[in-house]
């Protein structure tokens, strides 16, 4: 009697699961723009082009590829954390309010898939 599936069956169960896997952490667009209108992120950001901020696109480039990003940007605009400006000088970087950390977790995701 034989209770393990065969290799090639559970490696394709496997990479299933990878193909599978992006789909399901993908960012709501909507959901995230309209949190960032709701916390006036757009007054300092943009997708595109820096502002007194950068841009998002900017933002992602600067991230990709570290494991730590989505928790460095969480950290960064839940605290309150010093925003470096051009010029030199620093500000408190604005809270993002939302009671639901999924909500700002969204918004992370989709900075970051830009």
């Amino acid at each position: 009697m034989r209770l393990h599936a065969p290799a090639s069956i559970a490696a394709a169960i496997a990479a299933s699961l990878v193909v599978m896997a992006p789909a399901a952490q993908a960012a709501d667009a909507d959901a995230a723009q309209a949190l960032a209108r709701q916390n006036n992120c757009f007054r300092c950001h943009s997708v595109e082009k820096a502002k007194d901020g950068p841009a998002w696109k900017d933002v992602a480039a600067k991230y990709k590829g570290k494991a730590d990003a989505q928790q460095r940007l969480l950290t960064h605009l839940t605290t309150g954390e010093k925003a470096k400006f051009a010029d030199g000088h620093e500000e408190e970087h604005k809270i993002i309010k939302s009671p639901d950390v999924a909500k700002t977790k969204n918004l992370i995701d989709w900075i970051l898939s830009l």
